[in-house]
C-alpha cells in the first residue's frame, strides 16, 4: 500500500493491486474517523466514504485536487 503523501493525519494511498483490469486513477484517503476514495478524472470527484462528514469531504476534494499531478504522477511510476 504505496503512502503517496500524509496531511492533517490522513494517508493519501493506492493499493498495490488495483483490480484486474486496473481501475482507473484513484486515491484512497483513510485517518482516525473513516476513508474514503477519489477518482482524479476527468475531474476529482468522491467515489466512495465511510465515517466521513461532509466538511472533510470537502476539505479532503480540495486537496486531493491540489495535490492531483503528484497522485498521477505516483501512479504512473508505480504501476508504469
Amino acid at each position: 500500500m504505496p503512502v503517496i503523501f500524509r496531511y492533517k493525519g490522513y494517508r493519501f494511498f493506492f493499493y498495490s493491486n488495483e483490480g484486474s483490469p486496473r481501475e482507473p486513477i484513484h486515491v484512497h484517503v483513510r485517518g482516525s474517523k473513516g476513508e474514503a476514495k477519489f477518482w482524479l478524472s476527468p475531474m476529482v470527484n468522491l467515489a466512495r466514504s465511510d465515517g466521513l462528514d461532509a466538511g472533510s469531504l470537502r476539505e479532503l476534494a480540495e486537496v486531493v485536487e491540489q495535490n492531483a499531478d503528484l497522485i498521477e504522477r505516483a501512479w504512473n511510476e508505480y504501476f508504469g
